[in-house]
């Protein structure tokens, strides 16, 4: 069987810069550096600013609105109000910005979907999306965007890359499903008598600014004053940030939107997301992606939904099987289920199924580590890919050497808990030119697609770029089914 590989490689570059507030020091240190540049005369307030902007103005889009709003976060630490010129207030804010490169660090774990709009194209092409774990300073990982071309004939072409990076605008006063809500503090144990207490005086759906309406409450009267009420309230506005939406322009290209950190829960990163068209049963499609937050101390499962990569729904995914990172969502209800691949004890994959896409509360192994290339650990790259002959779901191995290698099992298209068939040899494992990077030996997948009966694999070297492979559907089914279970 062979396996393509593409002399295209994706890596991180650094001139891509977003910025972001620069505030994470005390309050006495922010009210000296406001209280120096209070100190400026108008003229050389006029000259600091000017060269902010010719510094920087060429690398940012809407760089004037971003330092507006970095001084209204700070107008509150303001001794007093006065009438200050727009340039003073502007200065004030780049004094609180600072850029942050996105993907210095590395540009991996892609992850393929067709595009939303397949319009003008040659003959037999098709566009895609490649989602992107871009990780920088910090080792804080977001999600990334580049798009390209499948031609008639194999060959990939990517689209150049926007020189900008643009953040969604969060959408304000989202609601919460009280139900769901409150399953979700039981899970996390804090349903209680405090939590009880909140719910009670909240409708069946609620904002975010009504939670914090009923906590004030609370906080106002001392006899709530307690250890127990703040740490339970403080979980319950936490639940609520890490369930938001956000938006981008549509004006913005692809290649500009990320989704970075938002939520207390992925403070630290935003690791992993593995896309998958779903196709629910009326027809209505849905682009999915389970992904890992990180907060420096707790991975927290999530879910990402987008009709058309503009908008964008991250909430929780909920119920005791929820566990452990690489879930990976089927593209279609099976026997009226959802049903998802997981890895649930960090050393086999796990198959789920569920009434309700966020709430998974059963699991049972679906397959182990048999071959010496996954004795350590086996897990998925990405959702499974339907064939007329069953489910392709790419797998991960981990063997000696802590060497990371992509292989496939095949499963029964009615009833995905059995298995057809699997590789015994690794599809893809580092060459000698994959071998080096961020972490070495190893090559991952978040996800592939079939076009024209070639599977499309991009994967990542070594946890630093990226690049494609691709294989004849035909030869792999072949081979999965040659070594039968």
């Amino acid at each position: 069987m062979k396996v393509k590989r593409y002399d295209i490689e994706l890596r991180p570059d650094s001139t891509r810069v977003l910025y972001r507030p620069f505030i994470g020091m005390s309050g006495e240190r922010m009210l000296r550096i406001i209280a120096r540049v209070q100190s400026l005369s108008e003229e050389e307030v006029q000259l600091e600013y000017k060269k902010v902007m010719e510094d920087f103005h060429n690398r940012h889009l809407e760089l004037h609105d971003f330092l507006l709003k970095n001084y209204k976060l700070i107008h509150p630490m303001l001794i007093k109000d006065q009438v200050m010129s727009e340039e003073r207030k502007l200065l004030l804010g780049a004094f609180f910005t600072q850029e942050y490169s996105l993907e210095s660090a590395a540009l991996f774990n892609p992850s393929m979907i067709w595009h939303p709009d397949q319009s003008e194209l040659p003959e037999g092409a098709k566009r895609f999306i490649i989602s992107l774990r871009a990780t920088g300073e910090g080792h804080i990982s977001s999600i990334s965007f580049r798009s390209g071309i499948v031609t008639a004939n194999g060959a990939i072409k990517m689209d150049a890359p926007s020189q900008f990076v643009t953040l969604p605008k969060p959408k304000p006063d989202i609601e919460y499903n009280k139900k769901l809500f409150t399953l979700k503090l039981g899970e996390l144990g804090l349903y209680n008598e405090v939590s009880t207490m909140v719910m009670d005086k909240l409708d069946n759906n609620f904002t975010l600014k009504r939670l914090n309406e009923v906590i004030n409450f609370y906080k106002r009267q001392d006899h709530f004053n307690s250890g127990k009420f703040y740490t339970v309230t403080n979980g319950m506005i936490t639940l609520a940030q890490s369930n938001y939406k956000v938006k981008f322009l549509e004006s913005q290209d692809i290649s500009q939107r990320t989704i970075f950190p938002y939520a207390p829960a992925e403070v630290n990163g935003i690791e992993d997301a593995r896309f998958v068209e779903f196709t629910d049963d009326d027809g209505e499609k849905t682009f999915y992606a389970m992904y890992t937050a990180y907060d420096g101390k707790v991975i927290l499962p999530q879910m990402l939904e987008t009709r058309d990569f503009l908008e964008f729904d991250i909430s929780t995914l909920n119920g005791p099987a929820i566990e452990n990172k690489g879930l990976a969502l089927f593209p279609r209800k099976i026997n009226g289920k959802y049903m998802m691949i997981s890895r649930q004890d960090n050393e086999s994959m796990f198959i789920m199924e569920s009434d309700n896409i966020h709430f998974w509360y059963n699991k049972e192994i679906l397959v182990k580590p048999a071959y010496p290339w996954e004795f350590v650990q086996i897990g998925n790259c990405g959702s499974p890919i339907e064939t007329d002959e069953g489910w392709i779901l790419l797998t991960h191995g981990v063997g000696p050497m802590r060497e990371y290698a992509i292989g496939a099992v095949l499963l029964d298209l009615k009833d995905p808990k059995k298995v057809i068939g699997r590789l015994a040899e690794p599809l893809l494992a580092p060459n000698e030119n994959e071998r080096e990077g961020y972490v070495p030996n190893v090559v991952y997948s978040c996800g592939g697609q079939i076009h024209n009966d070639r599977l499309y694999i991009p994967y990542a070297m070594s946890d630093y770029a990226s690049t494609f492979a691709s294989v004849s559907v035909k030869e792999l089914l072949k081979e999965l089914k040659k070594n039968k279970i």
